[in-house]
């Protein structure tokens, strides 16, 4: 799909258009190729291909996309980036939480004796994100003087709306965010054999207001998430050329 396929491919995932919008309009002389009801959207940026998608709210279109991008074109890397609700007081509105692993917090086959959020055929719980991508997220938002935090974070088909879950969250997984996509693209990167990182910035607290805090804070967090993104790619960029 790329002209210059010798080039370090970056893929870049995103559930809603907030989330992604700076990096497209950076790729606006690019091309566009659909799969799967989604629209890539590709080019060359910082001396790299680069790939970017909306792939809609929820862990089913999350691995749609990611399948079909690394099928499609082939990334060397995929970096989920987007908003998430903190399940610590370490990270408020508009920080930073890194993944370090990711899991889906909703798969629970505990009556047949398996840990929560076990991944039965490939018999894990978490997935180990790219340590070297984090390492330059959190570099960039040290840049950009945005407080950030590495650890957890935990996906589930819910948006959640209550302090007794993000406690059982927190508790059970020792997450630092919530939201509803980087399992299962963590998956799928696992099963491909292609490193990935997860980054999130917050827009609620995952408590019994966050649906409140999230429509107000929703610029806020983006603006961050997307600032720490394209410096991302510029310091990725840099270090691939």
């Amino acid at each position: 799909m790329f002209k210059n396929k010798d080039l370090y491919t970056v893929g870049i995932i995103g559930a809603m258009k907030p989330e992604v919008d700076a990096i497209k309009e950076l790729l606006k002389d690019g091309d566009t190729y659909t799969v799967s009801g989604i629209e890539f959207v590709y080019g060359e940026l910082f001396g790299m291909n680069v790939v970017a998608a909306v792939c809609g709210i929820g862990k089913v279109f999350a691995a749609i996309c990611a399948e079909a991008m690394i099928v499609t074109f082939k990334p060397d890397v995929i970096i989920n980036a987007g908003v998430g609700g903190s399940l610590t007081d370490k990270l408020d509105i508009g920080d930073a939480g890194i993944a370090s692993a990711v899991v889906q917090h909703d798969m629970d086959t505990t009556p047949f004796g398996d840990p929560k959020g076990l991944i039965s055929g490939i018999n894990k719980v978490y997935f180990d994100c790219d340590t070297h991508s984090a390492d330059i997220l959190a570099d960039v938002a040290d840049e950009l003087g945005i407080n950030n935090v590495r650890g957890v974070i935990a996906s589930g088909d819910c948006f959640v709306n209550s302090s007794a879950k993000r406690d059982e969250l927190r508790s059970e997984f020792s997450a630092i965010i919530c939201e509803m996509e980087s399992g299962a693209i963590g998956h799928v990167c696992y099963v491909n054999e292609v490193p990935f990182c997860v980054l999130r910035t917050v827009s609620d607290n995952g408590d019994d207001d966050s649906h409140n805090d999230y429509a107000q804070s929703l610029a806020k967090a983006a603006k961050a998430e997307l600032d720490i993104l394209v410096g991302f790619l510029k310091k990725l960029g840099a270090e691939k050329n």
